[in-house]
């Protein structure tokens, strides 16, 4: 593990959250919002509600900056996020997880908790100098943005099976070429 349990699932969770842009809504409907939750562990507070939902998809965008952005304009964001939500950071221990940092309370609002949550393990990219974790998927024509949690920082594609296609395709060529007089 590299960093904090809590900081890399943060991460990991807001790259998904920022790729359900580009899946041609991947937060179609609340229940869709709850299969997310749940597969990245969120608890707390989830009103299951069009507006909460609403409040989610409106969260994508800016973090989605993020992974384009410099530096500084990664610690301006960090700080309107946690500024914004009144950010008091706390050690909490819950759900049989260890002490772990939440900085707003379990019954905000989730989009609030989403915003914090990410800024908190971003804090944490910056100040250990990791941005350059932050990355794009590799193979062309992919949107997706991903985040490099491996020792030798060798990941290059998303989730979302680009890793496989990007192999194939490296075997066809290579099948081509052999092929060819």
């Amino acid at each position: 593990m590299l960093f904090a349990h809590d900081t890399e699932a943060a991460l990991i969770s807001a790259a998904a959250l920022v790729n359900t842009i580009d899946e041609g809504e991947g937060l179609p409907d609340i229940s869709a919002l709850g299969r997310f939750l749940a597969e990245h562990r969120y608890s707390g507070r989830h009103d299951r509600t069009e507006a909460e939902l609403r409040s989610v998809r409106e969260l994508r965008p800016r973090l989605r900056r993020i992974w384009s952005a410099d530096e500084d304009e990664i610690v301006g964001i960090v700080n309107g996020l946690l500024h914004e939500a009144k950010a008091l950071p706390q050690l909490i221990r819950h759900d049989d997880e260890p002490y772990h940092l939440h900085a707003v309370p379990r019954d905000a609002p989730l989009a609030r908790r989403m915003a914090v949550e990410a800024a908190m393990a971003l804090a944490d990219l910056v100040r250990s100098g990791e941005l350059s974790r932050l990355r794009r998927c590799a193979y062309p024509d992919c949107d997706n943005v991903l985040v490099d949690l491996s020792k030798n920082r060798s990941r290059r594609f998303c989730d979302a099976g680009c890793g496989n296609r990007a192999a194939v395709n490296a075997y066809r060529a290579r099948k081509a070429a052999a092929d060819r007089p």
